[in-house]
């Protein structure tokens, strides 16, 4: 019943990963959006023998099934932004007539602002970590650097060892698009770093982790291979857990927190859009209302129209 669109998906994933280098998260992302459509249709008992056939009614009857099953408004606003993808390109390919999409308005999504650590919450969560065992003085490495350096917990969890410049105190990330970037990094979490490389335990087999396999991956997982986001994110919730901070706080917070920080202590705009890896400057705007000590000179001084004048 959909082998039209499953067909036409290939080339349309193809066409993502070989002509626009989109991230792995876009593509697993984009993967569960087409899943849920595929699923909706079959669910729906529809005949779907050929591409046209995929209207503005059955969108509209797919976002109707979405808000019955109360999916969250990202959610939502993700499958559409997938469909208008997926059917911009059908259409440029001339596998479609029509584009049913240029009719469907998306819904209004508030942007909430983001949370910011205080730099007492910071310590509290930096001192969650026991340094004396393996697992936990790699935590703390991880936590370092995520504070130091912004980095988003995809890039970090995709750092090799040729990406870090020790003696420059760098490191060498791949962020969304496959765009690179160098990222300075503090002293401290360039020792970290140096240490947990070099952890005596690194090479061996212990009670809670097994010796180093991937030989290349800065930060590694129980079992010695590349840490995941999962294995971040699962970690990162036991220490928040520990220290008592809201349970809305994730590793991403972190970068919000130190691009917040970065501002309140001087640091221009375009800098910090740089250093964070944002496409465009509007992005990092938002830091500017985050943060009530803020003071309006720096926002003024960093803003592009302060120069015209």
């Amino acid at each position: 019943m959909t082998r039209a669109l499953t067909e036409a998906s290939k080339d349309f994933f193809h066409h993502l990963e070989t002509v626009k280098n989109a991230s792995e998260h876009t593509l697993r992302n984009y993967r569960n959006d087409l899943k849920s459509f595929l699923h909706f249709i079959e669910q729906e008992k529809m005949q779907i023998e050929s591409l046209d056939e995929v209207n503005k009614r059955l969108i509209r009857e797919f976002l109707a099934h979405l808000n019955f099953k109360k999916a969250a408004k990202r959610t939502l606003l993700r499958r559409l932004a997938f469909l208008r993808s997926f059917f911009k390109y059908l259409k440029r390919e001339q596998k479609i007539a029509h584009n049913p999409m240029e009719e469907i308005d998306s819904p209004k999504l508030e942007k909430s602002l983001p949370k910011s650590l205080t730099y007492e919450q910071v310590e509290r969560l930096l001192s969650q970590p026991d340094t004396d065992a393996y697992l936990g003085f790699r935590d703390r490495c991880i936590m370092e650097l995520l504070y130091s350096s912004g980095l988003r917990i995809s890039e970090l969890a995709a750092l090799s060892r040729k990406d870090f410049d020790h003696s420059n105190h760098t490191l060498r990330v791949q962020g969304k698009g496959k765009k690179e970037r160098i990222v300075p990094i503090t002293e401290s979490a360039a020792k970290w770093i140096n240490e947990y490389l070099d952890h005596p335990e690194r090479e061996v087999n212990g009670k809670q982790h097994r010796a180093q396999i991937d030989k290349e991956a800065i930060f590694l997982n129980k079992w010695g291979n590349r840490i995941t986001m999962r294995s971040l994110d699962r970690n990162f919730s036991k220490y928040l857990l520990a220290s008592g901070l809201s349970s809305s706080v994730t590793p991403h917070t972190i970068r919000h927190t130190i691009a917040t920080h970065w501002l309140e202590n001087g640091m221009d705009l375009k800098t910090i859009q740089v250093l964070l890896g944002h496409s465009s400057l509007v992005t990092t705007t938002i830091y500017t209302r985050v943060s009530s000590r803020l003071k309006r000179e720096v926002y003024d001084k960093a803003h592009p129209s302060a120069k015209k004048g």
